[in-house]
């Protein structure tokens, strides 16, 4: 049988598991507006290479590549497969491009797609500054960006496409569009509020920020792509790299902490929840060790919920009910995260 003993989990730089080095200066014991302000000056003062407005168009001829290969850009909005045929006069695809093939036409090219339009900045974001921020440029093909224009993101299902007149980016890309919004706030501010971009209702504790981005962020998880384009912009050592990060593609769980809303995956296991005095004294796990059944007692807390993130941030349990069954989990390390009314607890977990 395997065993399992369950050590305090102490909130500690040494002890924060797959966390981003380049976090380690920021107080990630924060929540709410503080949170937010402490990642928005990382991500200001760590921003050290603008890029010109042609630097950002080469730099996405390398980030946007289609993992795994070296000559065609994954297309933001895109949503069918394969590559469109070089003279064919007729474009039913909108996922990929050849690299080289930037330019204006409406056939098998792509252009830069400003996620954040520079229209609906405040005021308009140009092709410098902001508006050359690689963060939220993606390689987009010409006809989608130019039915995208400027309009507005909005709810919708399915591929992407007009919804009245706004904008649905689609399923696939819902979340990445999330997460570059919420980097452009933090980074620009008021020049860049997620009100001026997306439609809908906003949050109680920002009137700022739209609550239908921070669904979408957990709606949609962080991809390799993602992350890829995220480690090659904070290296300034690479020709195009910026020096900063967008911390929601690190760890999207940030903006639940932020701003609240639907619990978003947490690639760092959660250690970033509230772990207060109240929760270590109300909330217990035992036996210690464990035979095959976990159990979670909660004293003056209504239990929600459990989960089982292994050690690099991968959910791998999740109950509803305060008896878990782990006897199947391979031997390692864990995080538990429970769920009360009050706030979660993390415990690490040694599994035998």
């Amino acid at each position: 049988m395997n065993k399992i003993i369950f050590i305090l989990y102490l909130i500690s730089s040494t002890t924060i598991i797959a966390q981003e080095a380049y976090y380690n200066d920021v107080n990630l014991t924060l929540t709410g507006i503080p949170l937010k302000n402490a990642l928005a000056t990382k991500i200001i003062s760590t921003h050290t290479n603008n890029l010109s407005y042609n630097e950002a168009r080469e730099a996405l001829k390398i980030i946007d590549l289609e993992p795994g290969q070296n000559t065609n850009v994954l297309l933001l909005y895109g949503f069918s497969n394969g590559i469109c045929p070089a003279n064919s006069g007729s474009d039913n695809d909108h996922r990929l491009r050849n690299k080289n093939n930037f330019g204006g036409g409406q056939t098998c090219e792509w252009n830069r797609e400003h996620t954040y339009p520079k229209g609906l900045g405040t005021p308009n974001l140009g092709t410098s500054g902001p508006g050359a921020d690689a963060h939220h440029l993606r390689a987009c093909d010409v006809g989608r960006n130019g039915q995208r224009s400027s309009k507005k993101f909005a709810t919708g299902s399915g591929n992407s496409g007009i919804v009245g007149s706004n904008w649905y980016p689609g399923d696939e890309w819902k979340g990445d569009v999330a997460r570059m919004m919420m980097y452009m706030y933090l980074r620009y501010g008021n020049r860049c509020l997620p009100t001026n971009v997306t439609s809908g209702t906003t949050v109680a504790n920002d009137n700022n920020m739209v609550a239908l981005l921070l669904q979408w962020n957990a709606d949609d998880p962080v991809s390799n792509y993602e992350k890829n384009r995220n480690n090659y912009l904070e290296l300034t050592s690479n020709q195009y790299g910026q020096g900063n990060r967008n911390p929601f593609i690190d760890n999207p769980y940030l903006a639940t902490r932020i701003w609240g809303g639907q619990d978003a995956e947490d690639l760092w296991g959660i250690y970033l929840s509230t772990n207060d005095y109240v929760l270590e004294k109300s909330i217990r796990i035992y036996p210690n060790p464990v035979q095959e059944e976990l159990f979670i007692k909660t004293t003056n807390l209504d239990f929600e919920a459990v989960t089982i993130y292994s050690i690099v941030g991968e959910k791998v349990q999740y109950a509803t009910k305060n008896k878990v069954n782990v006897k199947h989990l391979p031997s390692g390390i864990y995080f538990a995260s429970i769920k009360t009314n009050k706030g979660v607890l993390t415990k690490k977990i040694i599994l035998n």
